[in-house]
């Protein structure tokens, strides 16, 4: 699925349904490490500290495999290629029921994300989907109660 080309506030839900979304802060990073380092990606592995994070690679740099989702082609207007993003199988499973929006905040991240010479990381925000986003998805409500 591409999501569209605009961008959006963190929390707050496109125009379109999506399953990632970017803020105004990451296009613009985005556009300026393509420059550098050509066609990119994300892949967010859910290990701890900055595993948790999106990583952002030149696109094919990270294999990806069936261990992996692929939940977006990002669509960024001054960017030639979609940036894909995608997620280790283990992490989809947590967070299968949310919407993420690509932000970037001061900081240093892993030093293997081609952001981290910038001093900024990327981050997630998340939300969860709205019932007609899991209807758009295909994917079924969450189970809430106590087991019997």
């Amino acid at each position: 699925m591409t999501t569209p080309p605009e961008t959006v506030a963190p929390g707050e839900p496109s125009a379109s349904p999506s399953r990632v979304d970017l803020t105004g802060e990451a296009a613009d990073l985005l556009r300026r490490l393509t420059g550098i380092h050509g066609p990119l990606m994300f892949h967010q592995s859910g290990g701890c500290c900055d595993g948790s994070s999106p990583m952002c690679f030149p696109a094919g740099e990270f294999l990806t495999s069936e261990a992996d989702v692929h939940l977006a082609d990002l669509v960024v207007s001054g960017v030639p290629a979609p940036v894909g993003f995608w997620m280790s199988v283990s992490q989809y499973e947590y967070w299968k029921h949310t919407h993420l929006t690509v932000d970037v905040v001061k900081g240093r991240g892993s030093g293997f994300s081609v952001e981290a010479p910038e001093g900024v990381r990327f981050l997630i925000r998340s939300r969860l989907l709205t019932d007609d986003e899991r209807a758009a998805f295909g994917i079924a409500a969450p189970t809430v109660g106590r087991l019997t």
